[in-house]
């Protein structure tokens, strides 16, 4: 068991002066104190974490009882450091700063973090850091917005400081902040020596100067979720690729769902992508119960673990069943059917890459026609995936009284409200969510917002609700909500004046680069997969009746 006066990997350490590393979101001292009688938490983060931290983990730690037992406390992966990933890092510009929050929700890693403070509040704390140049540097780093600092004045209250600060050990440089940023208030910077002293300072302070004052925060706007303690459950620290778009799904999933129910509720995922990044052991993102399933049988096991919640009183604690495309469309869909059909109280979050990036890249049935895969049909002759994609939202809402959202990260409104309605649901749910999957679609670190964006836009992933408490009908329940130009085949670009269909999709990723010749002009196979995504959206308004 654990002991008070053993060190503790909450401490400073030589590799960690400012101790960035200590477990916690923002507020250290509820995870100091963690004892549990499987698992010495303490020792498994002194003993192997700090062995594979200091590089000889893997070859000089004895058979651990943790390892037979399959079992890494919550969180751990907060004490893994990425510093080492990138050369560059953002810098906050708190002059531009408007508190959109974009960038907290859009970043992979959680390596972005919110906070607001009353401005009395902040000068006081303001006043513990004993070093003037110190004190200087950190207050110019909370900004003054019209949405935080203006309007509770206009109110009567103290003005509200906001501030964004960056986690060093856990940005991978991806600049997917500086990208979703609109308002130029970050930008990246080479890493130096006096850059990375102030960060890491700043990150400490940040986190000792304790948790958002909630008054400032409106529980009508859910771009705000993440300034609340109890929703960052997902810690960063993940082995995911630099801005993985999963990454940012996942800690948005963890987002909403710890709004309502705190770490009240699990995790069953499918084997892919998400269960690699998230299991490297000994590194765990997540601060609720989480297991891993094969790749066909995640949804039979969420079934079996729910069973036994509802036998053990916890029948009102949410499960959440996640798997990536070749789990959920291919290899476990006749589980993911069953688990439907039987009407559990189950929500199940799909993960839609449209490709095999585990695996090394195969086509899945999720796979757009047309589109290149690692191990597809390739040549001057036949390119890409020749077969339709299969629609998953489509099947799921034919299953009997099943809550189906078809949604992306970049549209956080639209996000957030569905995985709320999917909790509030009393029954099956399935969530389709686009993310981008910078390796397989040929796209930069900093453009999955982008991308989940246009792939809205062309058609080729439709937004849609549909909510069996709407109403009797197809009609009544499904909302196109979301998308735009509803009522059209194609969005026109009113900034352009332009078109946007799915050819100009796949004019941006590199999976589907094959298909133009030297003046530009698409293939047939991908003229064949521009009808297909067409034809589908037109199914869409019919079944929604628009047309």
């Amino acid at each position: 068991m654990a002991t008070a006066d053993k060190p503790s990997m909450n401490e400073a350490h030589d590799k960690d002066p400012q101790n960035n590393n200590s477990y916690g979101s923002l507020v250290d001292d509820g995870y100091k104190k963690v004892n549990l009688p499987i698992l010495d938490v303490n020792d498994f983060n002194d003993r192997i974490i700090r062995g594979y931290e200091d590089g000889h983990g893997e070859k000089e730690l004895p058979a651990d009882v943790a390892v037979a037992r399959s079992l890494v406390p919550a969180g751990t992966a907060t004490l893994r450091d990425f510093s080492y990933v990138a050369p560059e890092i953002p810098e906050f510009l708190p002059e531009n700063c408007v508190g959109c929050m974009d960038c907290v929700t859009q970043c992979p890693d959680t390596a972005i973090l919110g906070k607001v403070l009353a401005e009395p509040d902040l000068n006081e704390k303001l006043d513990g850091i004993e070093d003037e140049s110190d004190r200087q540097m950190f207050d110019h780093q909370w900004s003054k917005p019209r949405k935080y600092y203006d309007g509770p004045i206009k109110k009567g209250k103290d003005g509200g400081r906001f501030a964004i600060l960056i986690d060093p050990s856990k940005c991978k440089g991806c600049a997917e902040c500086v990208t979703v940023c609109d308002d130029l208030a970050l930008k990246m910077i080479p890493k130096t020596e006096p850059v990375m002293d102030s960060i890491r300072k700043s990150h400490r302070w940040f986190k000792e100067f304790g948790p958002t004052d909630e008054s400032y925060v409106s529980d009508n706007l859910l771009i705000d979720m993440m300034l609340k303690e109890e929703t960052l459950l997902y810690v960063g620290g993940a082995g995911s690729c630099a801005g993985c778009g999963e990454g940012t799904a996942l800690r948005m999933l963890c987002a909403a769902t710890g709004l309502k129910y705190g770490d009240q509720w699990g995790i069953v995922a499918a084997t892919g992508c998400n269960t690699v990044y998230t299991s490297t052991y000994p590194y765990n993102p997540y601060l609720v119960p989480w297991t891993n399933s094969l790749f066909e049988n995640a949804a039979a096991d969420a079934m079996g673990v729910r069973s036994r919640w509802d036998q053990i009183g916890r029948a009102n604690n949410p499960i959440w069943c996640i798997g990536g495309d070749g789990a959920m469309f291919d290899i476990g869909f006749q589980s993911l059917s069953r688990m439907l059909a039987s009407g559990m109280n189950i929500k199940v979050f799909v993960l839609d890459t449209q490709v095999y990036s585990n695996t090394g890249g195969q086509a899945s049935t999720s796979t757009y026609t047309g589109q290149n895969t690692k191990m597809s049909f390739h040549g001057k002759a036949l390119g890409g995936k020749q077969e339709r994609r299969k629609e998953i939202a489509q099947i799921a809402m034919m299953h009997p009284r099943t809550f189906v959202a078809q949604t992306t990260a970049a549209h956080t409104n639209h996000f957030y409200k569905a995985i709320l309605a999917a909790l509030e649901f009393d029954g099956p749910a399935v969530i389709n969510c686009y993310t981008t999957c910078q390796p397989e679609h040929g796209v930069a670190d900093n453009m999955a917002a982008d991308q989940a964006r246009r792939a809205v836009d062309t058609r080729a992933f439709p937004l849609l609700v549909y909510d069996p408490r709407a109403g009797g009908t197809i009609r009544e329940r499904l909302s196109l909500q979301g998308n735009p130009a509803v009522k059209h085949d194609w969005y026109t670009n009113p900034k352009t004046g332009e078109v946007e269909d799915f050819v100009d999709f796949c004019r941006s990723e590199g999976r589907f680069a094959k298909h133009f010749d030297k003046d530009g002009n698409p293939s047939y196979t991908l003229l064949a997969g521009q009808q297909d995504r067409l034809e589908n959206w037109n199914q869409l308004q019919e079944l929604a009746g628009l047309r």
